[in-house]
């Protein structure tokens, strides 16, 4: 069993920067897909961005391209997401989630993870 724990969010301006992270339990760590993904009420879930801790391999929405970026620590079981030049439009509740990698596409399209945390806020005013 996967267990995923948040932590990082919090209130910004726009402009300002967070970083996010997510320790992870469980067997098998680097054959994880792991993922930030983001909801707003009102909106539908929306991946962010997305990495195959085995790899290193990254991939972006478009939203969040050279402004976010999505790294692991090995050693700690830990992923981040360091967020930069935040917008309004970034706020909502972001979740981690993982799954293994031969589960399918790891791109923040994909709509199969099979773990999830259980969110940490972020809020950026203008």
């Amino acid at each position: 069993q996967v267990q995923l724990v948040e932590s990082g969010g919090g209130s910004v301006q726009a402009g300002g920067s967070l970083r996010l992270s997510c320790a992870a339990s469980g067997p098998s760590y680097n054959s994880y897909c792991m993922g930030w993904f983001r909801q707003d009420p009102g909106k539908e879930r929306e991946g962010v961005a997305t990495i195959y801790i085995g790899s290193g391999s990254t991939f972006y929405a478009d939203s969040v391209l050279g402004r976010f970026t999505i790294s692991q620590d090995g050693a700690k079981k830990t992923l981040y997401l360091q967020m930069n030049h935040l917008k309004p439009d970034d706020t909502g509740m972001y979740y981690c989630a993982a799954k293994y990698w031969y589960r399918g596409s790891c791109r923040p399209d994909s709509t199969d993870f099979s773990y999830w945390g259980q969110g940490t806020q972020v809020t950026v005013s203008s």
